[in-house]
């Protein structure tokens, strides 16, 4: 569009060729010279809301330059062509940055990637749950005994409503997640050492943070020669994450204990690192859990 013209020459010439713009604004504009700002700055917002409407990886899927992994921007790409319609029979495999079709190999290090991103840095919530498992945990055993069941409980569901067998609602399982953190971060506040039924309370409560996953691995979309490798990927790269979370943990809750020399954890550890992060994940789980029911 020709901006840049004087607006003589744009009232005169009537530079805005598509019959479509030569509306009673821009008549107007010619004989009121006030207007024309006013025109100008509504195109500019109409071209801005079409920007904004636009979708992202139109900017982000650009070739040659650094954005979203070529192989989502091509099930992307193939998405958006059939409007949203294609179920996962209909969608073209994944592809390298070659063009060729991906191995299960190369499928399943894709989705690694994906998987450790989904928690290193974006998975907050599963970040603060495992937190919260782990501040309750002054023994290894202990530890271990929970992030098994944990890994266990989460991985059956993330297998089940990935593959369609179950479709929960994300309106009911976002809140739902909150909550589980509130309730271990509650519970260590409540019962100075691990109770005898946490292990089965994090069992049940891995089952509903594996339908966040399966949420999240669901939006994805993947053709069926690829599913699985896929899956199974994923969840590894969201245990590598979970682990890296709870090796950073372990790392700096022993130097803590060590400079509070506490190296049980059940004096001043407790009272100073312990309980108060215990309080903090737990207003926060409440927080999240509120206002997802009210979203």
């Amino acid at each position: 569009m020709h901006f840049a013209l004087s607006l003589n020459d744009e009232c005169s010439a009537r530079l805005f060729s598509p019959s479509s713009l030569r509306s009673n604004l821009f008549v107007e504009s010619c004989q009121n010279p006030g207007m024309h700002y006013k025109a100008t700055l509504i195109l500019l917002l109409l071209f801005v809301a079409g920007a904004a409407m636009a979708h992202p990886e139109d900017e982000l899927c650009v070739p040659g330059q650094d954005g979203m992994d070529p192989a989502l921007c091509a099930a992307l790409a193939e998405m958006n062509s059939a409007e949203g319609d294609l179920s996962q029979t209909d969608m073209l495999p994944i592809l390298d940055e070659a063009g060729n079709e991906r191995s299960i190999l190369s499928t399943a290090g894709l989705y690694i990637s994906i998987g450790i991103g989904h928690i290193l840095p974006d998975g907050a919530d599963h970040i603060l749950f495992v937190l919260a498992i782990f501040l309750a945990s002054v023994r290894l055993k202990a530890l271990i005994l929970q992030i098994s069941a944990f890994t266990v409980a989460h991985t059956a569901t993330l297998a089940l409503a990935a593959s369609g067998v179950i479709t929960p609602s994300s309106s009911v399982v976002e809140p739902l997640i909150a909550f589980t953190i509130a309730f271990v971060a509650i519970e260590n506040l409540v019962f100075k050492d691990m109770t005898k039924w946490r292990p089965l309370v994090v069992l049940g409560f891995g089952l509903i943070h594996g339908l966040g996953f399966a949420g999240f691995f669901g939006e994805l979309g993947l053709p069926p020669g690829q599913f699985w490798s896929a899956l199974i990927g994923f969840n590894v790269g969201v245990e590598i994450g979970q682990l890296s979370v709870i090796l950073v943990a372990a790392v700096l809750g022993l130097l803590v204990r060590k400079w509070l020399q506490d190296p049980e954890g059940q004096s001043y550890y407790r009272a100073y690192i312990a309980r108060p992060g215990s309080l903090l994940i737990g207003l926060t789980g409440l927080w999240w859990g509120a206002t997802r029911l009210l979203a």
